[in-house]
């Protein structure tokens, strides 16, 4: 978080700076909201209010923003606007962009691609031009999702926000400088945006509680307050009595306001943004910075506000915030942060690297000599210089992950990732095309081939694939049948709604629609004899990307009285959807459950994530405890095929040949994550599906 000095530092400036004097307090204050941060994200149940740190932050900025421009007098707005815009590039830049390359770099070499990881990338690019809280908010990012948590640039959302404030805060504030009725309009101007912004939060809330927390219209408000609150400061004035009664009473108020921000650190909650999570440490930080600077020194709270530790502390708390992010998720995806040692480890590291960017990049560039004789545009066209090169640089390592990266995941990852082929080796010549096709909510990717003679015989049938990302992960072996046989391939990405999985007990009206939408596409387009490829997930996972296990006995999640009756629903509901399409002479395939692991293979891959605590359930299963876990979809499955004149396919004994299922075999990886297969599976399981397709058999009931 941008700590600057607002005020100025004795010795450390030119004569007749604009600036304020400079109150060590108000270091402390960061010390406060930057161990607060850091420890919520070490360990939330410690502090789970402590997120709120950023909100103490805000405030500060506000507060000081004011202090460094409030007496200025070398010009007008144009003045005005070169020398902040400047001040503020050689204070959040240079530290900013250090630590943003080398996130980068550590996240090539660690972090494999995945859906756990899939911001992270754009996260970070954003973050170099300060927009990554629009990103976030765009992506319905929230920011205490669990996925969150494998993001290293996801804290650059609060950057963001102070970045596009100082856009727009010379603007406002100019009038301030100019004295007399002018500072009025500047009054009425911070009061006006604060109050649409308090008003935006409390609507956008509503709607959207991710774009809430994330943007600068919703956060404008807390800025603004410390803004409102310097500038009444300093055109409050009092007799000599008055001042002598309210300083008497400032220091039991200063404890007050200190007490509230304590409170609002463990009580302050997700989803309580703006009201009333926000307010609390908004008014505690307002009434500790107009109340601790009003007793100065006289009592043992300002002292210690005041003191060595704590103002050294303040003086770093940008660093410390910028890097204690990273170095927390980067632990989380190779050794973990669990156990006390490595919980120990991720505070030296954070601590020793924050040490070394406020000492060598963000203390040098910050109050350089040589950038003082520049003129004020010169820095910032060398900063706006510097931040593209960077950028440039961050680019290039994100398109050379597979290159760089020490994770075997993205060395070997035509073997991990399911990907549509291309072509074949044994057929020169032929290649696979893909054209996207949307009908209304249908979305569609059609895969075809070309440059091939037309096989001999009687056509194969056209394949139309529909689930979820199950039916995804099938890419490359539904690729495989295009180049072999020469049927087209239909695959519904069917984003954010499943089908066919017989366990999800309501669906939302979106996905109603839109599996109608897919089967009435369906419907026009497959001749009979084409098959229709159902693949999801039917059973509930044993565990998620993000490595945390199933709160429920997962194994008996699908017995029961209620489960029963769930998936007897769920059938009834797909005999009716589905008799339209079997009438029409098109046939249904089913595929039947797939093992399932503990763990996610793709982050347990490599010597640097092997031990993470997330891999503890180790990478297999028993046989006979997943064949029994899945019986129960086995037998609804074959109640449908047995209605629908349908087949199942299974690939179980495939995947799991043995009395125990891994997630290797002879090195090669047969699961990406718990559930999802790799692109070897794909392959290995290619003439299975392709004999089952081509030769229309029919699975048994059992």
């Amino acid at each position: 978080m941008d700590s600057t000095d607002g005020t100025a530092r004795t010795g450390s400036t030119l004569s007749h700076s604009p600036r304020a004097d400079y109150l060590p307090f108000v270091d402390g204050l960061r010390a406060i909201a930057v161990i607060a941060v850091i420890v919520y994200h070490l360990r939330p149940a410690w502090l789970p209010g402590g997120f709120a740190g950023v909100d103490v932050f805000f405030v500060i900025s506000g507060f000081v923003v004011s202090a460094s421009v409030s007496r200025w007098d070398r010009g007008g707005l144009r003045e005005l606007l070169a020398y902040f815009y400047a001040r503020r590039m050689q204070r959040i830049a240079p530290a900013l962009v250090a630590c943003l390359l080398a996130t980068m770099l550590a996240s090539a070499l660690f972090i494999p691609t995945a859906w756990l990881s899939s911001s992270n990338d754009m996260t970070g690019l954003f973050a170099f031009v300060g927009l990554s809280n629009f990103y976030l908010a765009a992506n319905h990012a929230d920011y205490f999702s669990p996925s969150t948590d494998f993001n290293p640039f996801t804290h650059t959302w609060s950057l963001g926000v102070e970045e596009q404030f100082y856009l727009v805060f010379p603007l406002l504030f100019f009038a301030w400088t100019r004295g007399g009725r002018w500072r009025q309009l500047a009054l009425a101007l911070f009061g006006l945006t604060l109050l649409c912004s308090l008003g935006d939060a409390w609507l956008r809330a509503q709607r959207d509680p991710g774009a809430a927390f994330y943007l600068i219209s919703t956060r404008f408000w807390q800025l603004a307050s410390g803004v409102l609150l310097f500038l009444g400061l300093s055109r409050w004035s009092a007799s000599d009595a008055l001042r002598m009664r309210l300083r008497r009473t400032a220091n039991a108020g200063a404890w007050l306001a200190l007490a509230l921000l304590g409170a609002s650190f463990w009580i302050s909650a997700p989803g309580a943004f703006p009201f009333p999570g926000a307010w609390m440490p908004v008014l505690a930080t307002l009434g500790l910075l107009a109340l601790v600077q009003r007793e100065h020194s006289r009592s043992l709270l300002s002292a210690g506000l005041a003191s060595g530790a704590m103002v050294a502390i303040g003086q770093r708390s940008y660093s410390l915030y910028l890097w204690h992010w990273p170095v927390l998720v980067l632990l989380r995806w190779t050794t973990g942060i669990q156990s006390w040692p490595l919980a120990l480890a991720a505070v030296v590291l954070t601590v020793v690297l924050a040490e070394l960017s406020y000492r060598w990049v963000e203390a040098p560039l910050r109050y350089s000599p040589v950038l003082r004789q520049w003129p004020r545009i010169r820095v910032l066209a060398a900063g706006l210089v510097a931040i593209a090169a960077c950028a440039a640089v961050s680019v290039v390592l994100v398109r050379s992950k597979p290159v760089v990266s020490l994770s075997t995941v993205m060395r070997h990852a035509d073997e991990w990732y399911p990907e549509a082929l291309k072509s074949l080796p044994e057929r020169p010549g032929c290649i696979v095309s893909k054209s996207k096709r949307q009908d209304g909510t249908a979305r569609s990717r059609v895969y075809a081939r070309t440059g091939c003679a037309v096989e001999p015989g009687a056509p194969a049938p056209a394949l139309f694939a529909l689930g979820d990302s199950h039916a995804l992960g099938y890419v490359t072996l539904l690729s495989e049948y295009v180049l072999r046989t020469g049927a087209p391939v239909t695959l519904y990405p069917n984003s954010g709604c499943s089908y066919a999985n017989l366990r999800s007990p309501v669906e939302s009206a979106a996905c109603v629609a839109q599996h109608k939408a897919i089967l009435a596409d369906i419907a026009r387009t497959a001749k009979p004899g084409d098959v229709v490829f159902l693949a999801a997930l039917r059973l509930n996972r044993l565990s998620d990307q993000d490595g945390m296990p199933s709160e429920f006995d997962v194994f008996d999640s699908l017995r029961g009285r209620s489960a029963e009756q769930l998936r007897h629903k769920a059938e009834l509901a797909l005999l009716t959807e589905l008799r339209t399409l079997r009438d029409a002479g098109v046939r249904i395939v089913f595929e039947a459950p797939k093992p399932l692991l503990p763990v996610p293979a793709f982050r347990c891959s490599d010597v640097f994530n092997a031990g993470n605590p997330v891999c503890a359930a180790g990478l297999s299963v028993s046989r006979s405890a997943m064949e029994d876990y899945r019986r129960p979809v086995v037998a609804s499955l074959d109640r449908l095929a047995s209605a629908l004149d349908a087949s199942v396919w299974d690939p179980f004994d495939l995947l799991c040949p043995g009395p125990t299922c891994t997630a290797a075999r002879d090195d090669h990886p047969l699961f990406f994550d718990g559930d999802h297969i790799s692109a070897y599976a794909n392959r290995l399981l290619y003439p299975s599906f392709a004999k089952f397709i081509l030769a229309g058999q029919h699975h048994q009931t059992r």
